[in-house]
């Protein structure tokens, strides 16, 4: 066989393995012949040899997919087979030869899914493509036929490894590449690299683009490949140069001989990636790895239309130099006049060399100083009859459009704008759907003495975005704190909008010190009032410092899980309450007694249950990651003892770490989750002893006295002089109050906290209100008097009685109190607040 002819047709299959791979997003591909006793690897692309050593050979009854490809004659993918890192499965279509399948076409994935229907019709067709040009097609060993260039960095972007090739076209022939930071050098020889690498990193996927070295004027393909898990990334480069690529992705030598029938093949693998795209990002990576490399182009730039202004929305393949030549200077659309000629005409503008620019547009001179191109494509956008922008996609070397890519970019453009115009729309509603959840979920936690707590929020992977979960903390009496989080069963603005009405139902019920099973009551009752189709599922509980409970009821809701401070994690079993709107009342109360800085961990079903793992799964992943993480992050630490909610709270700080790694354990890819998601943790502390202080009151009008006297010693105890005056008139008021209208058993309790709580309890049932006494009326005053001297107050019911509370702010931290004053009944245990 001639050298040349061998050489085309290895360019070739090069080709169409970089095609397949880009097809179906995967991490490389590879070509096997069929041989007497089996297959053998022809050509890798993407894939350094090492990593497909093992592919080698293979024989037709392996359980590889390309043995089965060619042993069934059919597309198959299977998932787990491969011991190339990074990888999840193999996609493998026979090529078809007059007697049979002559050998295989195959790409690794690295998703959990195979390639979607399109997808694998595109490979079909490339497979046949590849077929009629190489049968029969020589072994051409394991290089690609191109060379190719690996190298690897770490998640610091440090290189760890860097092959011959790889030192050949980034390297200075001074110092190896590794151990040197990518942006260092290597990104600057390769104009464009880094934000590519970045996204790649930051999506988890591979990316594939062209990239131009002004050094050699060289042009070579980039593919990107993330590490799976995270922590490095690997960068394939191939020199693509020559042949010159044509706007089907064919060597030009043979792009004579290509029959009109192949131009769905690529229109179609655009259309029906353009039909996926959602957002304008979208759009623009889809021009980025579709529609360039079948150009040959290295550049591109999408801008929107805004009256007579444009804006950027996409750019790819130029420095951060241009871009801010972009985002300043081409702010107003006179100021870009090759766009406004394109805008106005509504017609393309090829522009094949600078010199044609500068000839065309001389004022915009500053332009090209500032622009490695030198050939360009002005794409006006129209969509609905008006134009709503412009693509302009560049080279780096100047060449000439024949009359068929000229009508390809034409069709190209129309798909283009219609795409961006649906993805600008949905972006303006995916910004207000998203700013109504922002809204709707608490902006900021409150930092409270019993409760320090971080929390997440994920929506559903694809649609609006938007959902009805939902969690709250909210601060109660006596330094209680209530933590909720429920679930509207479904997504989207109508359910967040019902999750915004239940959060401010629950909040209004709180506010009332209502006991969590009875809140639930009440809450059922508005969402019997929403319809008969709608459930929420709901947890409410409540924790109190004094006695170290965590009190919590169930309409649905799976329970908390609770961290000890050993380490151990365990979650109660309970039997949950049916959902708010299909539960019959009364909903069962639960307690928990939890030991001194304890976790307690609440979530919605998305976090634990999904198509492929069923709740009793997802819960025990759950246990299994907080035990793991509450280790990696050793929580349970020494330095927790700080002030809480300072700003520099190291329990703080590691909640929030805490919540990244549990999202990332259950839900490594965000994208593809199919529910709502919440996550809430929070982290109880118990109110010291020394903090904490009651007495019993006798039923006599004397109780008023000894109340006093009691807060004195009290109050001297703790170094709060200053509330001296104030406190003695509330718990006088109080306790005058309950000997009037009450009835015991009477006691009062004092809290030093973030603030100083006063409560008298008693055994009535009656409301205390203020009422409006009359200028010369001798009494009734009392409670105004309370309200005035206090930050604010309050009543909370209990089952045997009452208890009317106060809080006060505190002057100053007073020095720690040894022990409570001398009554034998100072320190008796109080009922369940």
């Amino acid at each position: 066989m001639p050298a040349n002819e061998e050489l085309s047709r290895s360019r070739t299959l090069s080709l169409a393995l970089r095609q397949a791979t880009a097809c179906v997003d995967g991490l490389g591909a590879l070509a096997h012949r069929r041989v007497a006793d089996g297959l053998r690897l022809v050509a890798v692309s993407g894939l350094d040899a090492p990593s497909v050593e093992a592919w080698a050979e293979l024989r037709l009854d392996d359980r590889a997919a390309p043995a089965r490809a060619v042993r069934g004659d059919a597309y198959v993918w299977t998932a787990g087979d491969s011991a190339i890192a990074g990888a999840y499965g193999t996609a493998a279509v026979p090529l078809s030869g007059p007697d049979g399948p002559v050998g295989a076409l195959s790409v690794l994935t690295a998703g959990p899914a195979g390639p979607d229907p399109t997808q694998r019709s595109l490979l079909r067709t490339l497979a046949t493509w590849v077929a009629a040009r190489l049968e029969p097609f020589p072994v051409l060993g394991m290089p690609d036929g191109m060379p190719e260039g690996l190298l690897t960095v770490d998640d610091d972007w440090r290189i760890v490894f860097a092959d011959e090739e790889a030192e050949r076209l980034l390297g200075d022939g001074c110092a190896p590449l590794a151990g040197t930071v990518l942006w260092k050098g290597p990104a600057g020889r390769l104009p464009g690299l880094e934000g590519p690498c970045r996204r790649a990193v930051a999506e988890g996927q591979p990316v594939g683009f062209l990239a131009h070295s002004p050094a050699d004027q060289r042009l070579h393909q980039v593919r990107l490949v993330p590490a799976s898990g995270g922590g490095g990334l690997a960068i394939h480069l191939s020199d693509v140069t020559t042949p010159t690529v044509d706007a089907f992705g064919s060597p030009a030598a043979e792009a004579a001989g290509r029959g009109p029938a192949e131009r769905p093949v690529r229109m179609s693998e655009v259309t029906a990636a353009l039909a996926k795209a959602v957002t304008a990002a979208d759009v623009v990576r889809v021009v980025e790895e579709r529609v360039l490399p079948a150009l040959g182009a290295d550049g591109l730039l999408v801008q929107a239309l805004d009256e007579d202004r444009l804006r950027l929305i996409g750019c790819v393949g130029y420095p951060q130099s241009f871009i801010d030549v972009v985002g300043t200077r081409l702010s107003p659309l006179s100021a870009s006049p090759a766009v406004a000629a394109v805008l106005r005409t509504g017609t393309p503008r090829f522009v094949e060399s600078q010199a044609e620019y500068l000839r065309l547009y001389p004022e915009a001179k500053f332009l090209t100083d500032a622009s490695p191109k030198h050939a360009w494509v002005f794409a006006p956008l129209i969509a609905s009859g008006r134009p709503i922008g412009c693509c302009v996609i560049s080279f780096t070397q100047q060449r000439s459009f024949g009359d068929e890519e000229r009508n390809l970019i034409l069709a190209l453009s129309g798909l283009l704008a219609q795409a961006l115009e649906r993805a600008r729309l949905y972006d303006v509603e995916h910004a207000r759907a998203q700013e109504l959840q922002r809204g709707l979920l608490p902006r900021a936690l409150p930092r409270l003495p019993a409760v320090r707590a971080a929390a997440r929020y994920l929506p559903a992977g694809k649609g609006e975005k938007v959902g009805g979960d939902w969690y709250d903390v909210i601060p109660l009496s006596a330094e209680r704190v209530a933590m909720v989080i429920g679930d509207v069963m479904g997504h989207g603005i109508t359910e967040a909008a019902i999750m915004g009405r239940l959060r401010t139902a629950v909040r209004t019920l709180a506010d009332l010190e209502m006991p969590p099973d009875e809140l639930l009551y009440h809450l059922n009752e508005l969402t019997s009032d929403l319809g008969e189709d709608c459930y929420i599922t709901c947890l409410y509980a409540v924790f109190d410092p004094v006695a170290r409970t965590c009190s919590f009821s169930l309409a649905g809701h799976p329970p908390p899980v609770v961290v000890a401070p050993d380490g151990a994690v365990r979650c109660p079993e309970l039997a949950a309450d049916p959902p708010l709107g299909a539960a019959v009342p009364p909903f069962k109360l639960h307690e928990l007694h939890l030991p001194e800085e304890s976790l307690l961990v609440f979530y919605t079903d998305g976090l634990v249950e999904s198509p492929t793992r069923d709740i009793d799964q997802g819960l025990a992943q759950l246990q299994r990651t907080l035990a793991h993480a509450v280790t990696r992050t050793t929580y349970f630490g020494d330095d927790l003892a700080g002030p809480a909610g300072h700003r520099d709270d190291p329990a703080e700080r590691r909640l929030e770490r805490l919540c990244d790694l549990v999202i990332s354990g259950l839900l490594p890819d965000t994208e593809q989750t199919s529910d709502d998601t919440a996550l809430l943790i929070a982290h109880t502390r118990s109110t010291a002893p020394e903090d904490i202080a009651s007495w019993n009151l006798p039923e006599h009008p004397s109780a008023a006295g000894q109340a006093r006297e009691y807060a004195r010693k009290q109050l001297a105890l703790w170094g709060l002089d200053d509330c001296l005056m104030t406190t003695e008139l509330i718990v006088s008021e109080l306790v005058g109050n309950v000997i009037r209208h009450g009835k015991g058993p009477i006691r009062l309790r004092l809290l030093r906290s973030s603030s100083l709580v006063c409560e008298v309890y008693d055994g009535s049932l009656t409301t205390p209100r203020i009422r409006r006494a009359a200028f010369t009326d001798e009494g009734g005053r009392g409670l105004q008097l309370v309200a005035a001297l206090s930050r604010r107050w309050g009543a909370r019911y209990l089952h045997d009685g009452k208890c009317i509370w106060t809080e006060q702010e505190l002057p100053e931290p007073g020095p720690p109190a040894p022990a409570s004053p001398e009554p034998a009944e100072a320190g008796m245990p109080l009922p369940a607040a």
